[in-house]
């Protein structure tokens, strides 16, 4: 089988995956409007309203992009039992996409990031949210619904953004059920509970994330130094392989053996860098399911982010652009010629 029919086999079996998202959700709310004067009030802006929108966002985010690549998203987390956990509902299925694993809950607010936007430029946003870890109440309902959700699953996405939803205590219990099934673990991780995930299959964290967690510094082009914390954390948490992002510099991967490889950027028209984790997140967790080589999960995953920060705003991959240019890509070639 030529290089390229295997390629496009694997995304046709990308269509036959299930993956159980779970993490923090959010909705991501825009206000348009026009703005030509200052208000008598105070020196602000008078913004005129002129469209409003909302979008999923945060591990709902990653669910899209799990969706956009052909898989099927199951998605986990808590929201409040509001108008704005109501609003986030409808657009899961909208997208058709289930919400069985999502619990309302009468004792903290929906997560809402609202954005007020004039001639292109951000004024100011206004969050909507709490920090709190999980009742015990909604602890055990999250549990019980991932439990439910990862009889499907081919594989588990961790999205943390510290937001309260996965805590320490609650981590540790869905790995253990994950790994009790045997399916593999994938984390995009945030400061607060950075190591709290020992054991997983793959640790995704950008190099920022990674500083911080260990409580290390260096200088971003010091190798031997960062090496040595990517080294550190498989140690200090069994994590198998990690996957760190280094912005323009592209990405690295390190296997259970200590076996690493660097990939570079490819050169973009870079008009906004949101949502490329999210998208990286995805593709690395398709591909850890289907049992790929590292370094190709890598590269699959280091092209998907790079395509995303084409796009203004937070938008989904695109599974015919990833495909087309994964086609192109030598790593990838080398790694499937011996896969």
């Amino acid at each position: 089988m030529s290089d390229n029919s295997t390629l496009t086999s694997i995304f046709e079996r990308f269509r036959q995956l299930q993956v159980l998202v779970v993490g923090d959700v959010m909705i991501d709310a825009y206000l348009w409007g026009k703005s030509s004067r200052l208000s008598p009030e105070a020196p602000v802006p008078i913004v005129n309203r002129l469209k409003v929108e909302q979008r999923l966002g945060g591990a709902a985010n990653v669910a899209l992009n799990v969706q956009s690549l052909g898989a099927t998203p199951l998605l986990c987390s808590v929201v409040g039992d509001d108008q704005e956990g109501a609003a986030l509902v409808r657009l899961l299925l909208e997208q058709n996409q289930t919400d069985a694993g999502i619990v309302l809950s009468p004792e903290r607010p929906t997560t809402v990031k609202q954005r007020i936007i004039s001639g292109g430029q951000q004024l100011l946003r206004i969050d909507s949210e709490v920090e709190t870890d999980l009742t015990p109440s909604e602890h055990q309902h999250l549990v019980e619904r991932f439990a439910k959700l990862l009889d499907k699953a081919d594989v588990v996405i961790f999205e943390d953004y510290d937001k309260g939803v996965l805590s320490t205590e609650v981590i540790q219990e869905l790995l253990a059920l994950a790994k009790a099934k045997g399916v593999p673990t994938v984390v995009d991780p945030k400061k607060k509970n950075f190591l709290s995930y020992t054991g997983c299959t793959l640790f995704k964290p950008n190099l920022k994330e990674l500083k911080e967690g260990l409580k290390v510094d260096f200088t971003d082009s010091h190798h031997e130094a960062f090496e040595d914390a990517v080294d550190q954390l498989q140690e200090r948490m069994s994590v198998e392989n990690v996957l760190v992002t280094l912005s323009e510099r592209g990405v690295f991967c390190q296997n259970s053996q200590g076996e690493h490889t660097y990939l570079d950027a490819y050169i973009r028209s870079i008009s906004d860098v949101s949502g490329a984790g999210d998208t990286v997140v995805s593709i690395a967790a398709l591909c850890m399911a289907l049992g790929l080589p590292l370094p190709a999960l890598a590269e699959l995953a280091n092209l998907g982010g790079g395509l995303v920060c084409e796009h203004v705003g937070v938008v989904p991959i695109d599974a015919e652009q990833l495909l087309l240019e994964a086609r192109k890509s030598p790593v990838i070639k080398k790694y499937l010629a011996e896969a």
